[in-house]
């Protein structure tokens, strides 16, 4: 989707167990009567998905229940008997009243049929704005955060975002996690990208906050999603407006440390063409710190080895995607996009080495290693779509190609230097060697899907995707020899090849009676995978079949409660990183790679969800199991020289399950709170690496964001972050906590605004862990995002306000 409602409730929920709110709701009794209708764009005729339906007395208007419509814009309120009216909210329309209308015994249903509401398309001098934007909308099988309220994204990426969402953590390197497992497939607009193709998460880093518009969390996909991503899907939904005439908005940033930027995102209607262009261009430099301490046990001997990190990464980078909807009739939509995004980047890094033996005290030697790197990635990408609208409601047919064109060198420069004791440099020792790295990554997207209504509440949806990606890893590193002359190191001179096809089809049948609604749904993916080591003629073919199933059920109770059990089979394929043999070289004691010969780990998970809404918040609480086989994971070995190799592989198995809750709550109208928390358990078996590579852990993380909302326009807003220690495979992952703090004031009339943050602000987000083996123990604490402060304008022209306070606010 690309635009998100207005929920009109006033955010966030208190603490409740779960236990408490199930029991409270046995003894009540659901009521039959209901009112029904649906929300549609006037012009366009579309469907206004997630439309916020509040319904009031009209007697006193007291707000006496409300819901959000559904995908296909159809709403449906159980309600006692009474007299009563519905509101209707949708960011940039124009709010919706209807006449009163009465439930009774003698006419206990009421149809209001469909509702078609105009954009608003006046200035922002002339709009008053009733309510504001939630910054969460919350419903059973997916959660919406629409991250323009919240005050940290100012001035950072798209990385920054994920780390202020619920159920969502990134470690300082840029690595996402949905629920404590890394296993999550991100997406962009619903579609694969070239920004999270090679690098993962962190890859987000060089995409701008102002130019993504909501993110959704899916945490148990039907079998219309790719079955990729075994703990859920992240999909990052990029700004796009479709209100008539000119409108849009800018944004400058600076920040320390260096963190300078300027952002548009334009967009112009008239009639049946939309044009829409966001740019976004930033300069940064990002510091950090590490520590190692590491132990080495021979059979005589104890070696010690203090490592200390110090580098700095600038980065500058440039973002444009822009496109047009073309509507051929109201029923037929042609979209055209592209984006191209280049990044520069230079990595400098110091690392100093003491070693001892026997004892701490014994120095036998130090040396220093510098890694001096050049990057630069040139990214793009293209879709076409075709959106076709039949008769009925809901009755749809899109089609869309894509493709994703990647490229990314890097150029690096290490000198390393070794002393005595003594201090006495030892020039025969040292040391100039230099990497060069090359990835390609090509990739096309197929994808057509139909949707076709059943009776009044029923759907069946169908569709086929064919995915073609060909990766390459060109990759030398060469020393300097006695002549001065470079040679390439043994084993580090190859050219890595990964071709992947997958082709898929799915169908789901939904329907619903009463208050229980039903969807089960098939998915069946063809894959194809050959991984190649073109220097050593190493070929790896894969080709396997897989189903993966799906179903959701859902009982709508009293009292806006509405219960949901889910299932599907989901898989988590190698990326690519897992799979490259090639080494990273910047630090000359530990060495990460790939493993060419991994396979894909396949999950099954069950999840039972609760939604509750009320008048000043609404919240959602899940139990959920995982049971995975093949879990792919780090492990470390230590050689006796004390040089670790850290190399993906698949262990037996993980059994992991949970408890989350979100909520949201205003005790008062400047007050609002929202909380995430999430405990889970995982037992992890890699006994088939090692016999004792097995272990039982537990932890929680916990996240609670308060914003204070006070006269004049004037915000602060308060998030804490906390991450319990972990045990791993080989160890614990130590605990993570940190704090920001954010402050907002509009200015220009209301048309600008100032955002001041300080993410971090006692500098505490360090990455700790202990790792052992059979023959070492290591401990490392490592920074790589330093505390950073953003000072932000944002400038809106036609533009309302993402979140605009009450009128009532203001005056109190």
């Amino acid at each position: 989707m690309n635009k998100f409602s207005v929920a009109f409730y006033k955010v966030a929920c208190l603490c409740c167990l779960l236990c408490m709110s199930l029991s409270n709701l046995s003894g009540q009794t659901a009521s039959t009567s209901q009112v029904v209708g649906s929300v549609f764009d006037a012009q366009t005729n579309r469907p206004l998905g997630l439309s916020s339906i509040q319904v009031f007395t009209t007697k006193d208007g007291k707000l006496v229940s409300g819901s959000l419509a559904s995908d296909s814009g159809t709403f449906s309120i159980s309600l006692d008997a009474g007299d009563f009216y519905v509101t209707i909210d949708f960011m940039g329309y124009k709010a919706f009243k209807s006449n009163s209308f009465v439930i009774s015994p003698a006419q206990p249903n009421q149809n209001l049929g469909v509702i078609k509401i105009q954009s608003n398309t006046n200035t922002l001098q002339e709009v008053v704005v009733q309510a504001e934007k939630s910054t969460m909308q919350l419903t059973l099988d997916k959660k919406i955060f629409n991250v323009g309220k919240d005050l940290a994204n100012a001035g950072g990426s798209a990385s920054d975002i994920l780390t202020n969402i619920p159920s969502v953590s990134v470690d300082p390197e840029g690595n996402v996690k949905l629920r404590g497992s890394d296993n999550v497939r991100i997406l962009i607009d619903g579609k694969p990208s070239g920004l999270v193709s090679l690098k993962g998460g962190s890859g987000l880093q060089q995409l701008q906050a102002n130019m993504v518009e909501s993110v959704e969390i899916i945490t148990n996909p039907s079998a219309r999603y790719e079955a990729e991503g075994m703990a859920g899907i992240i999909n990052i939904i990029l700004k796009k407006e479709r209100r008539q005439g000119f409108n849009g908005s800018v944004e400058l940033t600076t920040g320390t440390p260096t963190n300078l930027g300027a952002a548009a995102n334009l967009n112009y209607r008239h009639k049946k063409v939309n044009f829409f262009i966001n740019y976004g261009i930033a300069y940064r430099k990002q510091p950090n710190v590490g520590n190692l301490y590491q132990e080495v046990y021979t059979a005589d001997t104890t070696f010690f080895l203090e490592q200390k990190n110090k580098g700095e990464l600038t980065g500058f980078n440039n973002n444009i995607r822009g496109g047009l909807d073309f509507y051929l009739t109201e029923k037929d939509v042609f979209t055209a996009a592209m984006l191209y995004r280049r990044s520069q980047g230079n990595r400098y890094t110091t690392i100093n080495y003491r070693d001892f033996a026997l004892n701490k005290t014994n120095l036998t030697g130090t040396s220093t290693r510098t890694q001096d790197e050049d990057e630069t990635e040139p990214n793009s990408e293209y879709s076409l779509n075709y959106k076709k609208s039949f008769a009925g409601k809901g009755h749809e047919l899109i089609a869309e190609v894509k493709y994703i064109d990647y490229w990314e060198n890097s150029d690096q420069l290490f000198t390393q230097q070794y002393y005595t004791p003594q201090g006495t440099e030892d020039a025969s020792r040292s040391l100039l060697q230099r990497s060069l790295n090359d990835e390609f990554e090509k990739q096309w997207l197929f994808q057509l899907d139909y949707v076709k209504p059943l009776g009044e509440d029923g759907k069946f949806e169908t569709g086929v995707r064919s995915s073609i990606r060909n990766m390459v890893n060109d990759y030398v590193v060469t020393q300097r020899n006695n002549s001065g002359g470079f040679e390439p190191l043994p084993g580090l001179d190859n050219i890595f090849v990964y071709d992947e096809d997958i082709h898929s089809a799915y169908g789901i049948l939904g329907n619903k009676h009463k208050k229980f609604s039903y969807q089960g749904g098939l998915r069946a993916e063809w894959t194809e995978v050959k991984t190649t080591l073109k220097e050593t003629n190493e070929v790896t073919p894969r080709s396997y079949v897989n189903l993966f199933p799906s179903a959701h059920f859902t009982l709508s109770l009293p009292k806006d409660n509405a219960l949901q059990l889910s299932y599907s089979r989901r898989v988590r394929r190698p990326f690519y990183n897992d799979l490259s043999p090639y080494v990273t070289f910047s630090d000359s004691r530990n060495f990460f790679s790939g493993n060419p010969d991994l396979n894909p780990e396949f999950s099954n998970v069950i999840e039972v969800g609760q939604l509750k809404t009320f008048a000043k918040g609404s919240y959602t609480s899940a139990l959920y199991y995982r049971s995975t086989k093949g879990k792919i994971e780090r492990i470390r070995t230590v050689d006796t020289a004390g040089n670790s190799v850290t190399r993906t592989e698949n262990l037996l198995s993980e059994n992991a399950f949970g408890l989350e809750f979100t909520g949201q709550y205003s005790p008062v109208k400047w007050w609002k709170v929202d909380l995430n928390f999430n405990f889970f358990q995982a037992e992890i078996d890699g006994s088939n690496i090692k016999q004792d590579y097995k272990t039982k852990t537990y932890s929680w993380f916990a996240r609670q964001t308060s914003r204070f909302m006070f006269k004049h326009n004037f915000d602060v807003q308060l998030r804490t972050n906390y991450e319990a220690p972990q045990k791993t495979a080989q160890g614990t992952r130590k605990s993570l906590y940190y704090l920001d703090l954010s402050m907002s004031k509009d200015v220009l009339k209301g048309k600008g605004t100032v955002n001041l943050n300080v993410l971090d602000v006692f500098n505490t987000r360090r990455n700790r862990s202990i790792t052992e083996g059979s023959n070492f123990y290591a401990e490392s604490d490592f920074q790589f995002r330093r505390r950073q402060i953003n000072l932000s304008l944002s400038y809106r022209i036609r533009q309302a306000k993402p979140a605009v306070k009450a009128k009532k606010a203001d005056e109190e």
